[in-house]
């Protein structure tokens, strides 16, 4: 079941916007989303979210600072997603900046697992020898982990932004937003983001120290292309402060500035830097970097994001094009053994699913897909080759996956080896005898925490839109704007009648459409309009209602407007 449903706008706010000197279209569609004032939308960096009030950000400076100048061996703990990769990238940059010993560690998921483990630690004391453990994008639940190294004799600080369990780890000093106590008003910073603003700290602790009385201090605003593409490809909430931080990044990439591994995966993947926006990041260059995560080893990935030589930049690049290839090719051969495994099963308010072929790096996006195919809180699991599964899950709105791994792990102490997340996305590890039992009490919590109505998909749009306001115009400025998670770019509802449509690429709809008539007609009122409906290679009746977005279409040096539509049915 699926219904459509109008957001709601602030007419208040939009009558503001306008006033200020926003198009009434751009008023609608920002008012829409919580934005009240001009404020709001403006790129400046004084209005990021001060640095005192994230907890321990200050001691933290004070720590490294201090490390830094004894000549200390520091080494960060990466995750292997985009998200821990881009805080590594970023914390290497700026470390190196400010002179520090510096070296980086990833857990190769195949081996290791998520996390600071003691494994990772006993690795990291006899290859790399540091003094100081860094822990970027993880850290939060490792409490084994930091009492091996403190055991070791190393120190510990824990960047992270994850929700953390009962307790926290024995760590040298922890910051994450979402710890207790901590009252930063933004508790969606990406993982890169906790790192960039730890950077911000440390430049102010050597001001302060008088570092750069006789020298230039570092420019970390040349970091932001990472921060932006690790808080995109996180698909954390995309709020005020993340907005601000992601506009920053992509105006740099748009101008030439990026890094040379971010121009490189641009270039690999066949997209202009120059008319960057937010789905390059979450769907283009994101994807590419996380499929060394997800196949082999993100060290290529951090490497690709810390090299200056353009040329070692393009071969990584070209590597990672080639592995998300790959990727591809693995999830479309467990998507179709997922869908067989479906049409067996009785549908409840959850999805459990295991194939003990499934690949362990691809068990996230298999869950993303078939979360998003059937809407119901899905986890899939793949054999670890340890007596262990590991699982990866995707929710819906209205379940908050990790608390629901919360619940089961109390309701059932011996059944999950380890869990963690967020609201949206979470992993866990189980015995490998134990995927029926957990996939029964899933349900269980499911079925008390959800109701029938959750389970209907809804489809929420920006309404109608205006025969007037379907200009390539509005699609340009939609197209510079930042849109993401909790921001989401503008979705439209409206009948059209289908003009001519045409199969391109073996599997998609090149369409041509005219608006019903609009009672409020107008000089656009009826114009046909191309349109293009991916995934779809199946005819269309004669008249339809769809949802769909406005996209300005470059091809052969020609800039046209197009409508790219999402859902239909029949009108």
């Amino acid at each position: 079941m699926s219904s459509i449903v109008t957001r709601s706008v602030d007419d208040t706010a939009a009558a503001q916007l306008v006033a200020g000197g926003l198009s009434p279209f751009m008023a609608r569609i920002y008012a829409a989303r919580g934005i009240s004032r001009l404020e709001q939308l403006a790129p400046d960096l004084s209005r990021l979210i001060p640095l005192n009030l994230l907890r321990n950000v200050t001691a933290m400076a004070e720590l490294l600072a201090d490390a830094i100048t004894e000549h200390k061996k520091l080494l960060i703990v990466a995750d292997y997603d985009a998200d821990g990769a881009t805080a590594c990238a970023v914390g290497l940059r700026a470390l190196r900046m400010f002179g520090a010993h510096v070296d980086f560690l990833v857990p190769n998921r195949f081996e290791y697992g998520y996390g600071l483990t003691p494994e990772i630690v006993q690795l990291a004391a006899t290859e790399k020898k540091p003094d100081v453990l860094v822990t970027v994008d993880n850290g939060i639940a490792s409490i084994d982990g930091v009492a091996e190294a403190n055991r070791l004799g190393m120190k510990v600080l824990v960047t992270d932004h994850h929700l953390p369990g009962d307790s926290l780890p024995d760590a040298w000093c922890i910051i994450n937003p979402n710890q207790p106590g901590c009252t930063f008003p933004s508790k969606n910073l990406a993982g890169v983001g906790v790192m960039f603003y730890l950077m911000l700290a440390l430049r102010a602790e050597f001001r302060k120290r008088g570092a750069y009385t006789n020298k230039t201090e570092p420019n970390l605003g040349t970091l932001l292309d990472l921060v932006a593409l690790g808080t995109v490809a996180d698909v954390v909430k995309l709020d005020d402060n993340n907005r601000l931080l992601v506009q920053q990044g992509l105006q740099r990439i748009r101008a030439g500035r990026a890094q040379q591994g971010i121009n490189a995966l641009f270039n690999a993947a066949g997209r202009e830097v120059r008319r960057a926006g937010t789905y390059d990041l979450g769907f283009v260059a994101g994807p590419r970097l996380n499929a060394a995560g997800r196949l082999t080893d993100m060290s290529l990935g951090i490497e690709c994001l810390t090299t200056d030589d353009p040329g070692r930049a393009a071969d990584i690049a070209r590597q990672l094009d080639q592995l998300n290839r790959q990727r591809r090719d693995i999830e479309a051969g467990m998507q179709e053994s997922a869908l067989a495994t479906v049409e067996d099963i009785e549908p409840g308010y959850t999805l459990s699913l295991y194939e003990p072929s499934w690949h362990q790096g691809v068990i996230g996006i298999l869950a993303s897909r078939l979360r998003e195919k059937f809407h119901r809180p899905t986890f899939a699991f793949a054999a670890a080759g340890n007596g262990e599964l590991k699982g990866s899950g995707r929710s819906i709105t209205a379940l908050h996956l990790r608390d629901a791994l919360d619940l089961i792990s109390k309701r059932h102490p011996e059944l999950i080896v380890r869990f963690g997340g967020h609201a949206a996305a979470a992993g866990l590890t189980l015995h490998e005898n134990g995927f029926n039992a957990f996939r029964d009490a899933f349900e269980a919590v499911a079925a008390e925490l959800l109701t029938p109505a959750d389970l209907e998909r809804e489809w929420v749009t920006d309404g109608s839109l205006q025969p007037e306001d379907m200009t390539l115009a509005n699609a340009t400025t939609l197209a510079d704007s930042v849109w993401g998670q909790g921001f989401p770019e503008p979705r439209f509802y409206d009948q059209f009648e289908v003009a001519a449509q045409r199969i391109v690429g073996e599997r998609h709809l090149k369409l041509r459409l005219r608006r019903k008539a609009s009672p409020l007609g107008g000089r656009r009122n009826g114009l046909p309009l191309d349109a293009m409906l991916f995934g779809h290679a199946d005819p269309l009746p004669e008249t339809i209602a769809a949802t769909y977005r406005l996209s300005a279409n470059h091809y052969n040096g020609a800039v046209t407007l197009q409508l790219l539509l999402e859902h239909w049915q029949a009108a």
